[in-house]
């Protein structure tokens, strides 16, 4: 694509005409972006099935997370948006002090490829929702996917201000020397810093959405069956190709036989006896893909699974037992349906374990002790938590969904996504009157200045609790008070 064809520019100037600021313009958006995915179903479903073999049921779960979000933020957009009040201090009493949340501009979105629904139309709904213009770049990777939303986004969204741009690694690059005021980037870590580098020759903030290995900690202390069955569910859903899958399984080395028992059982359970031919189950998504993870098995005992066939792109179920931490596997992200397990003879060794390396984006435990779960949450560290189940924090509109350090920065989901997308502006509304008020902060400083200063600046209330005729009275203590230092600092002079 010629760089001057590139719609950030046309982006920019519609942004500028002010129509995105308008709630009503806002709603009226994302109220066609929900008619979008409801009347194009079909055609999001027959793009997802060419590229990742998903079925109907799978990408309706996808869809149905989309219309959840839109609409929650067209039931509270007017709330989000309005102006919020903050605490006083005595000083500011008599002001006006609240945050406006403004837009911040334009954003890029750049998606991925393996929901490309949830991580490339889920931050519009908060970019759009903010008042922001966004240009959208969905993975080229998911080429049918991509091609459904350049041929069908435009004829519902206004595409001035909600540009596609498709393409691979050359359009991206262009798009990366543009300015924007904010992009969102979701994908690995390799490229996000690619991102971020130039990001920062424009001084522009990032979401980054990445990913990393999820431990999943199962204790002897639980339904080894549920857990099982839930630990399958998250693991070989999209064929293991979801960011906060569970990557890998600490357990002790006496449960390792019924944990792969279990999950066998699950897996013939969910996927037929032939995975392959089960339309529930899907492929990797390229013959690139497939190769790396077929080296990743190098050096690992396959306890279950591991059927493949390069010329469909399929990788069968795969557990992986007595995995080393030196293993391939273990190196870097897994993203596909292979699922080491490692065993640790305590939580203190697991704890350990998930603290020696990078903070992942999602933690998993499976136990019946409340205290071990209040445990781990306080000493690791990780995007999201889960106890007793994997990747339905996923689906909360009410939690921020993102990571920390590798796996991430930055959040979204509901009214996380409009703050994200939004710069919470900081407002103070004075009046030109009760200048006796500023007395103690000009020049001369005197100690009695400060300690009059030292009370009105540190005492805080909270309006919230009072009601008018209590901050009336109040109002006027505080008045009277001013006078009479003002009416002593002018007989001292």
């Amino acid at each position: 694509m010629d760089p001057l064809s590139f719609p950030t520019p046309g982006a920019q100037k519609a942004f500028l005409t002010g129509r995105s600021k308008s709630l009503e313009y806002r709603i009226t958006q994302l109220k066609n972006l929900l008619r979008f995915v409801r009347e194009r179903q079909n055609e999001i479903t027959e793009g997802l099935k060419k590229d990742l073999g998903r079925s109907e049921g799978g990408t309706l779960y996808e869809t149905l997370g989309l219309e959840s979000e839109i609409n929650l933020a067209v039931k509270y957009l007017k709330e989000w948006a309005a102006p919020r009040p903050v605490s006083k201090s005595m000083m500011t009493i008599s002001d006006q002090v609240y945050i406006q949340p403004e837009p911040l501009g334009v954003v890029l979105v750049i998606g991925a490829w393996n929901y490309p629904w949830a991580v490339t139309i889920g931050p519009l709904i908060g970019a759009i929702a903010a008042g922001n213009a966004a240009v959208i770049k969905p993975s080229e990777v998911s080429s049918h996917t991509s091609k459904v939303m350049e041929d069908f986004l435009p004829l519902y969204l206004d595409k001035e201000l909600y540009p596609v741009v498709t393409g691979g690694l050359t359009e991206t690059q262009e798009l990366l020397k543009q300015r924007f005021d904010h992009i969102f980037y979701t994908g690995n870590g390799t490229v996000a810093k690619i991102i971020m580098e130039a990001a920062a020759k424009h001084l522009t903030p990032t979401t980054l959405e990445l990913g990393g290995k999820s431990p999943c900690y199962i204790d002897n202390n639980c339904d080894l069956a549920i857990a099982c069955r839930r630990i399958a569910w998250g693991k070989y859903s999209n064929c293991g190709q979801t960011c906060i899958a569970p990557d890998y399984i600490l357990c002790d080395p006496s449960m390792q036989d019924r944990v792969i028992e279990e999950i066998k059982k699950n897996i013939k359970d969910f996927y037929t006896e032939d995975p392959q031919k089960c339309l529930d189950y899907g492929h990797i998504i390229n013959h690139r893909h497939f190769r790396r993870l077929m080296a990743l098995l190098e050096g690992s005992t396959v306890a279950v699974g591991g059927e493949n066939d390069e010329s469909l792109c399929y990788i069968g179920p795969t557990v992986l037992r007595d995995v080393k931490p030196d293993a391939k596997v273990m190196q870097e992200e897994i993203f596909g349906p292979l699922l080491p397990i490692l065993t640790v003879s305590s939580a203190d060794e697991a704890i350990k374990f998930i603290n020696q390396r990078e903070k992942p984006l999602a933690l998993y435990i499976f136990t019946s002790d409340n205290k071990l779960i209040k445990r781990m949450i306080a000493e690791t560290s990780s995007g999201g938590v889960v106890a007793n189940d994997c990747l339905m924090h996923f689906s909360v509109s009410s939690l921020p969904f993102g990571g920390v350090g590798n796996s991430g920065m930055g959040h979204y989901h509901g009214k996380y996504g409009f703050d994200n997308l939004s710069h919470l502006r900081g407002c103070l509304i004075k009046q030109l009157k009760m200048e006796g008020v500023n007395k103690m902060r000009y020049p001369p400083h005197t100690a009695d200045k400060l300690g009059w200063a030292r009370f009105f600046i540190l005492k805080h209330v909270d309006f919230g609790s009072l009601g008018r005729m209590v901050l009336l009275a109040l109002m006027a203590v505080f008045v009277a008070v001013i006078l009479q230092v003002t009416d002593y600092y002018t007989h001292v002079k």
